[in-house]
């Protein structure tokens, strides 16, 4: 398991312009030099986007779009099915909509009975709808014999896509992939990939579209780039924080419906209200029906047609949480069958799908703290699953000690996903226990979890939720500062929600009562339980939160231990 790693003393100050808080987080990021401070502070939509230009590809992607326009052809946009694909799918889309291009669809794959990426049978509908040019987004970098099958078939094919080229590059008009060629910043999401193929099909004929009107669409890239948590540095840094502002004005009808009904206001919307509203309803989709739902609830321009739409995503996310629920309590009934736990958790059923077994695995793996593999059937038979650690043992070095019983797999420490041969599904438990034995202390990997800073209860004000939000977005390569709070006595301890799942202390500073909240766990799951009138140390995070209309500052509690 993971330990906390405390802060040293900082030396020097980077910059003494800069507060002492403000110098120690920027110290912790490993930004130090004046221009990265100075451009991590201010990000600038005119200076630090690299040309789109530069991109692999980028000019025969551009002339085979003006070709395909120009002559009337039939052009399909094929996005991947997640949080990443949909709003891509919905900034080319808007594109062609705003140019009066009308000759074009939208075609996102099922991701129960097609998968991920191009197939044949895709390319076989796209024909029978006279398609003649697919762009990709999110997807397209590794499907080599279904490009080649489109060639085949007189479909032309231009990829845009963010993940790992193989050996082979497909047999596309162009490959756009900024982890190709030259391009100077290699981690964009798809969204913000296709963003720039806009971007240089504007730079060479506008259209009519007004200058910087294509900023609009940067409340999808916005969604893709935190959802995919892609790093938020560099160009992606740049692309969220934009992508949070236009959000915050979004006109979308769906958007704002969405919104209205989880209780968030717009105005004040969040990293975190992408993380936990908007992307898990894009997903639910996919996860539960068709993925085309998502897309447009985005992208419908009617009101009463994006409300229905925002309708469907809250039922069919409900229909998530419920079938999630029922399949945990199936695994929790199992696992209190045994006479004893094996060190990795490996368990599953025909009738589940695998699109929801991640969220089980998850759910298990924190709560017994070890390897979780949770698996169903896909609409092909095929037995799919997902994986996660539970904080001690690397999924992918368990998976590789017994590949030969995978059909595919992949991830990384923490979290997994793979395919398992028919003749192996009631088997392969037993080889990731044996090797779980066998690797021993090989299987773990130990990563210490970083505090950046340590504060006091009345360091908490408006003045640091001030200095917090210059370094805002949070997420991946960003992480919210982690805080410790030594020494301090709980004027109460409570218990809040319909069930009494949540843990709510309150401390009594020189700014008024301070509550501390930690979501899902009681009192009793942190290191220290905390007591009344007893000293302790908080682990927490600090944030502003809206919620309900409630302006309010609070302490979001990661665990309490001892003095």
């Amino acid at each position: 398991m993971a330990d906390y790693k405390f802060p040293e003393t900082l030396e020097a100050m980077i910059d003494d312009t800069l507060s002492p808080i403000l110098n120690r987080l920027l110290s912790t990021r490993g930004i130090t030099e004046a221009t990265e401070v100075s451009d991590f502070l201010n990000p600038n939509y005119e200076t630090q986007l690299h040309a789109p230009e530069l991109l692999h590809d980028i000019e025969k992607a551009c002339e085979r779009i003006e070709l395909a326009m120009k002559n009337n052809e039939r052009i399909a946009i094929f996005s991947d099915y997640d949080c990443d694909g949909i709003p891509g799918a919905v900034v080319l889309h808007d594109f062609f909509t705003t140019i009066s291009y009308e000759n074009f669809q939208n075609y996102i794959p099922h991701r129960h009975f097609e998968g991920f990426g191009l197939s044949t049978k895709a390319i076989d509908q796209l024909k029978d709808d006279g398609v003649a040019l697919v762009i990709t987004i999110d997807c397209g970098t590794t499907n080599v014999e279904e490009i080649k099958y489109a060639k085949e078939n007189e479909i032309d094919v231009i990829v845009t896509d963010h993940h790992e080229p193989g050996e082979v590059l497909p047999e596309a008009v162009a490959v756009v992939n900024p982890k190709l060629g030259d391009y100077p910043f290699s981690e964009l999401c798809g969204a913000a990939t296709v963003f720039k193929l806009v971007q240089a099909l504007l730079n060479r004929n506008d259209y009519g579209v007004g200058k910087g009107q294509e900023k609009w669409w940067l409340d999808m890239v916005g969604v893709a780039t935190i959802a995919d948590m892609v790093p938020l540095k560099g160009e992606n840094r740049v692309l969220a924080h934009f992508g949070l502002q236009v959000l915050r004005k979004s006109r979308r009808p769906g958007l704002q419906q969405l919104l209205r009904k989880a209780r968030i206001d717009q105005r004040y919307l969040t990293e975190e209200d992408i993380g936990f509203t908007i992307g898990p309803r894009i997903n639910a989709a996919s996860r539960m029906d068709n993925p085309e739902d998502a897309f447009f609830m985005l992208s419908e321009k009617d009101e009463g047609k994006a409300g229905e739409r925002v309708l469907h995503l809250e039922k069919l996310n409900q229909e998530r949480k419920t079938q999630v629920a029922l399949m945990t309590k199936d695994l929790h009934k199992r696992l209190k069958a045994l006479e004893e736990i094996p060190p990795v958790l490996v368990m599953g059923s025909p009738e589940w799908r695998p699109s929801l077994v991640g969220l089980a695995a998850g759910k298990l793996a924190e709560e017994y703290a070890r390897p979780a593999f949770i698996w169903g059937t896909d609409g092909n038979g095929v037995y799919k699953g997902s994986c996660r650690s539970g904080g001690g043992a690397s999924v992918v070095k368990l998976m590789n000690s017994v590949s030969e019983v995978f059909l595919e797999h992949g991830g990384h420490h923490v979290a997994g996903g793979f395919s398992v041969k028919d003749e192996h599904i009631f088997s392969f438990g037993e080889n990731l226990v044996s090797a779980m034995v066998s690797l021993g202390e090989e299987a773990l990997v130990k990563e210490d979890i970083v505090i950046d800073a340590e504060i006091n209860l009345e360091d908490i004000n408006q003045f640091l939720i001030q200095e917090l939000d210059k370094l805002a977005p949070f997420g991946a390569g960003n992480h919210k500062p982690l805080f410790v709070i030594k020494n301090v006595i709980p004027d109460s301890v409570e218990l809040f929600g319909k069930t009494k799942e949540h843990t709510k202390l309150i401390f009594k500073t020189e700014n008024g009562k301070l509550e501390a909240i930690s979501f899902f766990q009681k009192p009793e799951h942190f290191k220290q339980m905390p007591v009344v009138e007893v000293p302790c140390t908080l682990i927490a995070h600090v944030e502003k939160s809206y919620f309900m209309g409630r302006h309010q500052i609070r302490v979001m509690i990661v665990d309490v231990i001892s003095v």
